[in-house]
């Protein structure tokens, strides 16, 4: 069985094609720059990479450069479903679902939630239904696998009529990466998920953590949008919501001028001094004594480690923790900052296995006799195909 996963954003395509039984990816890539002159589309397959234009720069026009990418190696007509990744589900979905015209009106009812995402998702779904009319196409949600928080941890503090009425409450994000690590981290640790309290921190460009309890999220760091929690590449994570006001008096912003500021120039890259977002470039240069470096990688760690622990009494008890994610898989350097303050969990590092936990290799990171800490791969292209391929064959995802 043959899955097309897309992940479309606002002016790009990420994509893959997986043989769920054979266990192997014939075809990935990106289309990028899209509605410009100069969009083009990287495919990888069987080892070689090509880039080429694509003519019109628009969602349809990069899936005709997909479909024509398949047709050339006979994979098209093996193509049995499409997984979509669709980032906000709000409250009506629960699970993946078959899109169909009434699912299309639930996630475009969502887009006020999502007004920089579900737009995409919504003109990507529509142009790949028209590319790949014979195969059926599945929508996972990024907030599904959140939904399952209870009430104390997904209400605001807020008037009650902006939940009844307005949908204000947390939703929480990077649903399929979590659920992924958390099965994946179970196996490594040769326990059953159902008996296992975790904290799973998927830290990136985006990053958030979750408490995952018997393989259910009880509460996660993100919220309405994608812009609370943890300090991110260019989102501020955790502010107060009374900045607003204060720099529209102050600096004479619009909302949604403070609004982008917080979204755009802000974490990582704001904290350097603008220097960058990339915490390998920020590692470095702190190294180097780079005040903004140093304190933005700094704050980075201080404010993971700060939220970890916070999930504890969420849990209970942590009987793991979980590092993925671009900086997580990568970045010794920040694992091993935030386990030295997270020492009041019960998890010792253990500095050898730590650096040799890179990309492609993960395993536990902790001493032994303490509690564990892992890196785990993460693969939600692998998780949206194999949660389409149990939604086709009517399974529960």
């Amino acid at each position: 069985m043959s899955i097309l996963v897309l992940n479309c954003g606002s002016s790009s395509v990420k994509f893959a094609l997986l043989d769920l039984k054979a266990g192997t990816t014939h075809l990935s890539g990106l289309a990028e720059r899209l509605g410009a002159a100069e969009a083009s589309v990287t495919l990888r397959a069987a080892g070689q990479t090509s880039v080429q234009p694509i003519s019109g720069g628009s969602y349809a026009d990069a899936f005709a450069a997909i479909a024509a990418a398949l047709d050339k190696q006979g994979l098209r007509g093996g193509v049995r479903a499409v997984g979509h990744r669709v980032v906000h589900g709000g409250e009506r979905f629960h699970a993946p679902a078959f899109i169909n015209g009434e699912v299309l009106a639930a996630i475009r009812a969502c887009v006020p939630l999502a007004p920089l995402h579900n737009p995409a998702n919504l003109a990507g779904i529509e142009a790949a239904q028209a590319a790949f009319p014979e195969a059926a196409h599945v929508a996972v949600f990024d907030t599904a696998f959140h939904q399952t928080m209870p009430e104390v941890a997904y209400r605001y503090a807020v008037p009650e009529t902006w939940y009844r009425q307005h949908g204000v409450r947390r939703y929480g994000f990077h649903g399929t990466s979590h659920a992924y690590v958390a099965a994946e981290a179970a196996q490594l640790l040769g326990r059953p998920l159902s008996g296992l309290n975790l904290v799973t921190a998927h830290l990136g460009n985006g990053a958030s953590i979750a408490a995952v309890q018997g393989g259910r999220s009880i509460d996660t760091s993100m919220g309405l949008t994608p812009l609370e929690g943890l300090i991110m590449g260019t989102r501020s994570g955790d502010v107060d919501p009374g900045l607003h006001e204060f720099m529209a008096r102050q600096a004479g912003l619009s909302l949604t001028q403070v609004t982008a500021a917080l979204n755009q120039d802000s974490g990582l890259k704001g904290l350097s001094g603008g220097l960058g977002s990339d915490m390998r470039e920020l590692e470095a240069a702190a190294a180097e004594g780079h005040p903004g470096a140093r304190l933005a990688v700094a704050a980075f760690v201080y404010r993971l480690a700060k939220q970890m622990a916070g999930m504890a009494v969420a849990l209970g008890r942590v009987d793991a923790l979980v590092f993925t994610g671009g900086i997580g898989e990568n970045s010794a350097a920040v694992r091993a900052a935030a386990l030295e303050r997270l020492g009041v969990l019960g998890t010792r590092l253990d500095p050898q296995a730590n650096e040799q936990a890179v990309r492609g290799q993960g395993g536990l990171i902790s001493a032994p006799g303490s509690v564990p800490a892992l890196v785990v791969n993460t693969n939600e292209e692998l998780a949206i195909a194999r949660t389409a391929a149990q939604v086709l064959n009517g399974e529960e995802a």
